[in-house]
């Protein structure tokens, strides 16, 4: 049984049809890449993926659960413990250091002690290479830094799932390739699950198998 099923997946806003009658199975350890034009269904099906959105039809089961059925709390104790999101933006939050913002998902799950929580973000940190600008705020690193920061957030919580929303496209090609070759080696260290939106065509050329969407429906 896959780790992810998804069938007869579909997403309307009013008329809008955003995705259509999608059906696909992801296997634990994989990485996946979704690529397709702008308006394709990318975002949604990600958003779906991550319990952010509902479907309007169809059924979608990550691991154990079927996620149509579960309530807005569960949706977000499952993504505390779940699941991790890197966004193209980063979205870290500029008051709080990067060790802070690594804290941050950790404080919300509960799961470690405060002296646990201070290493492990400390371990994310030095493992993606940016544990000397613990200390620092967001404003203060590059492109290539803050997002390795955003992967040590979502990393935080040892989430079986890890969703990518065009995690390259604010970063120069070798900063894109040095993040690429991090969610490679996680995927066959950890055996995590990778599921990643992108134009770009050297982030197709790294994920391990490619699915493409036109006007939301699955090619």
């Amino acid at each position: 049984m896959a780790f992810i099923e998804l069938r007869g997946l579909s997403r309307r806003y009013g008329d809008f049809v955003a995705l259509q009658d999608v059906d696909l199975d992801i296997e634990a350890g994989e990485f996946l890449a979704i690529h397709g034009a702008s308006g394709s269904g990318k975002s949604t099906l990600l958003n779906l993926l991550g319990g952010i959105d509902r479907a309007s039809s169809g059924t979608l089961r990550v691991g154990e659960l079927g996620l149509q059925g579960l309530s807005e709390r569960e949706l977000a104790c499952w993504r505390g413990r779940e699941l991790g999101f890197v966004f193209q933006f980063f979205h870290l939050l500029p008051q709080l250091s990067a060790l802070e913002n690594v804290l941050l998902p950790m404080d919300f799950a509960g799961r470690w002690s405060d002296e646990e929580k201070c290493e492990r973000a400390m371990a994310l940190l030095a493992r993606l290479g940016v544990a000397a600008q613990a200390a620092q705020g967001p404003a203060t690193l590059s492109g290539g830094q803050q997002q390795r920061v955003a992967l040590a957030r979502a990393l935080a919580n040892e989430p079986r799932l890890l969703l990518a929303d065009e995690p390259t496209g604010n970063l120069d090609s070798s900063s894109g390739a040095q993040l690429l070759g991090l969610l490679a080696e996680l995927v066959d260290e950890r055996g995590l699950t990778v599921v990643m939106v992108t134009h770009d065509a050297a982030s197709l050329a790294a994920a391990r198998r490619r699915v493409g969407l036109r006007d939301g429906r699955l090619l």
